[in-house]
């Protein structure tokens, strides 16, 4: 049932929306996917809620910016607490003034529509971080599982040690080694259990990693759920695209928010009028009386000329800064594909051609050690090379995973709720 949750929040989840089931079951026990781990983290990473509020408050913004001047209510008692005939009050006249400021120049729809942009650019952050977190769980949950391999791996290791262990034993009870032998094979033992306490480390710490992007600084999954070794016999294609990438197609956004800007400046060089009109009372004559007026600024020397400069500036630099950004993230896409194209020629070679030499080196060595025909030397360094590769291997299929996340996120496969609303 917690996973069927999560699964329907994550669906649902849009920026700057707080969802009942947050405050649910916040934990992943058990055996976990991939899947489920990118679900939870969408509902709990800290820095995906940091980014929402953001939004929301982008949102209020926007409210603020198209509500009206509120009236000024003034009120004036002239002639009193003088001398003679204005002694006391019989001589005062009262006003009550009601005046109001009339935005001209269409200010308050400019002022909304670079607000409501800003909030938008705010949506796009959003997006960059939403992709960003997402491939910082697919890398880690590949590093899970490749800690998680590397334990096996070492625990293979000590059995094949103790196996050899055994099999020295055997060879210097019957006299046919020095019993220094023995100690040598006990110290490689030893050290092979050291190799397994440290990958069991490695793997706490890996875990931890992955378990802290849903706000968990201790997890409580117990293991990853994976294929490390699933790896295509061609390496993908290289994808030219980057127009998916939210870094890029929120520009656009940004570029019509300086233009709003722009006119927002623009328009502040248009004078506002402030209407008013007032109540009289003439205590003298018992008399009333209205009074209306009309103030208008005389823009004579100040007509915004600094801010409309800046406005421009900063346009002509948000047009630069993108086409910055374009060629930035082209570099690194190139990189990231051939990064893929390396690390997977790697894995193609140790797993067909290192691996397989290896192990029948290590295979006749250890057979050939209990007939005499290696020493016990010739039989270490082929067990150590055996596993170095096997290590190599782990690690080459990691970095292969990774690096075709890194391609995913430049070019925006697995794109953001935003670019599929804009249909891009």
């Amino acid at each position: 049932m917690k996973r069927i949750l999560i699964a329907l929040a994550a669906i649902l989840l849009l920026p700057g929306v707080v969802l009942a089931v947050e405050n649910q079951e916040r934990m992943l026990t058990g055996a976990i996917t991939l899947v489920e781990a990118q679900q939870i983290v969408l509902l709990q990473n800290p820095d995906l809620q940091a980014y929402s509020y953001e939004v929301r408050a982008r949102e209020a913004e926007t409210l603020q910016a198209g509500l009206t001047f509120n009236p000024n209510l003034n009120v004036q008692l002239e002639n009193v607490a003088g001398s003679g005939n204005f002694n006391g009050v019989d001589q005062s006249e009262t006003t009550f003034q009601l005046s109001q400021r009339l935005e001209l120049g269409n200010k308050r729809d400019l002022r909304k529509n670079s607000a409501n942009l800003s909030k938008e650019i705010a949506g796009w952050d959003y997006e960059v971080q939403r992709l960003e977190v997402l491939t910082h769980v697919s890398q880690s949950y590949t590093q899970v599982l490749k800690t998680q391999q590397k334990v096996s791996l070492t625990i293979e290791g000590v059995q094949l040690a103790k196996r050899f262990f055994n099999a020295v034993s055997e060879r210097v009870n019957a006299g046919k080694v020095a019993a220094i032998e023995k100690i040598k094979a006990k110290v490689a033992l030893a050290n092979m259990r050291m190799k397994e306490e440290r990958a069991r480390q490695d793997l706490k710490n890996a875990r931890r990693q992955l378990s802290v992007l849903w706000g968990e600084a201790e997890p409580q999954f117990d293991s990853a759920q994976g294929d490390l070794f699933l790896v295509p016999d061609k390496v993908l294609p290289e994808i030219a695209a980057l127009s998916a990438n939210p870094r890029l197609s929120k520009w656009s956004t940004a570029l019509a928010h300086r233009q709003a800007e722009l006119a927002v400046e623009n328009s502040k060089a248009v004078p506002d009028l402030t209407l008013s009109g007032s109540y009289r009372r003439l205590e003298q004559t018992g008399d009333n009386a209205l009074v209306f007026g009309m103030a208008v600024p005389l823009n004579w020397f100040n007509r915004n000329q600094g801010g409309i400069a800046k406005a421009r500036h900063r346009l002509s630099k948000a047009q630069e800064e993108k086409r910055a950004e374009a060629l930035r993230m082209q570099e690194a896409l190139l990189k990231a594909q051939s990064e893929v194209s390396f690390s997977h020629a790697k894995v193609i070679s140790i797993k067909t051609e290192v691996l397989p030499g290896a192990t029948k080196a290590l295979d006749a060595i250890s057979e050939g050690y209990r007939f005499g025909k290696f020493g016990l030397l010739d039989v270490l360094d082929s067990q150590k090379t055996f596993f170095q590769f096997q290590s190599q291997y782990l690690d080459a299929l990691a970095d292969y995973h990774n690096a075709v996340a890194d391609v995913k996120r430049l070019s925006g496969i697995g794109q953001s709720s935003q670019n599929k609303k804009a249909g891009k």
